[in-house]
């Protein structure tokens, strides 16, 4: 059974470019994040499952575009002129969990005003969320409708070879030298998810510093046993 380790992270994670590994899985999404401004439309919806680092290509766009990072809760302030002021001099808008506006009156035409507002000054939108904007429970008929013009790219879960590759490099960047065997056995075992994989490293990572001890196959077969218990 795949487990995940409800441990806390040792540190935000690192949404730079240089920390995001492409892969099978990403390459679709990742080929639109860089070609921007050469979109066919100003917006685009990345979607997919959680963990397969959609939120870190969306922050990837934000920096290229010079966007600003907006949650659906910022689109919850008010009149149209308070989110405004929140977006400040910005023509780019990056959205993350845009699905969070479903279902919420204020925030789904405090998005149609954007897109409107977006478009007359030759702005860009870019959301990350679960799904693409086609499955959401959207209320408000004129978003349902600016939304359809989005342009989707679905990330898929990590695959093996992405996983291993992450895995590897979390390691690495700890200084910490890991095996085949090692990553063989964590993807056996773990979450399916880029965030699984930062909660591993950095709870082996503890276990084997304040043991004095290597990361090895049998230090991870302890720490789920301790998991499990």
């Amino acid at each position: 059974m795949n487990r995940q380790l409800p441990l806390d992270l040792s540190g935000d994670p690192s949404y730079r470019r240089d920390d995001f590994l492409p892969a099978a899985a990403n390459a679709v999404a990742l080929a639109w994040v860089e070609r921007w401004p050469d979109w066919p439309g100003p917006v685009l919806a990345l979607a997919g499952p959680s963990g397969s680092g959609k939120t870190h290509l969306l922050r990837v766009w934000a920096d290229r575009a010079k966007a600003r990072l907006l949650t659906p809760a910022d689109l919850s302030v008010g009149a149209f002129p308070a989110v405004l002021d929140a977006i400040g001099e910005a023509r780019a808008i990056a959205l993350d969990d845009a699905q969070g506006v479903a279902g919420d009156a204020d925030r789904e035409r405090q998005l149609f005003h954007l897109f409107n507002w977006l478009r007359e000054r030759g702005g860009w939108l870019a959301m990350a969320a679960g799904e693409p904007p086609s499955r959401w429970r959207v209320a408000l008929p004129d978003l349902a409708s600016r939304l359809r013009t989005a342009q989707v790219a679905e990330i898929d879960s990590p695959d093996d070879a992405l996983l291993a590759a992450v895995l590897v490099k979390l390691f690495r960047d700890r200084q910490v030298q890991i095996t085949a065997e090692v990553v063989d056995y964590l993807i056996r075992r773990m979450d399916r998810s880029l965030a699984a994989a930062r909660a591993i490293v950095d709870a082996a990572d503890r276990r084997a510093l304040a043991q004095k001890r290597p990361v090895s196959v049998k230090l991870l077969s302890e720490l789920f046993a301790a998991d499990d218990g």
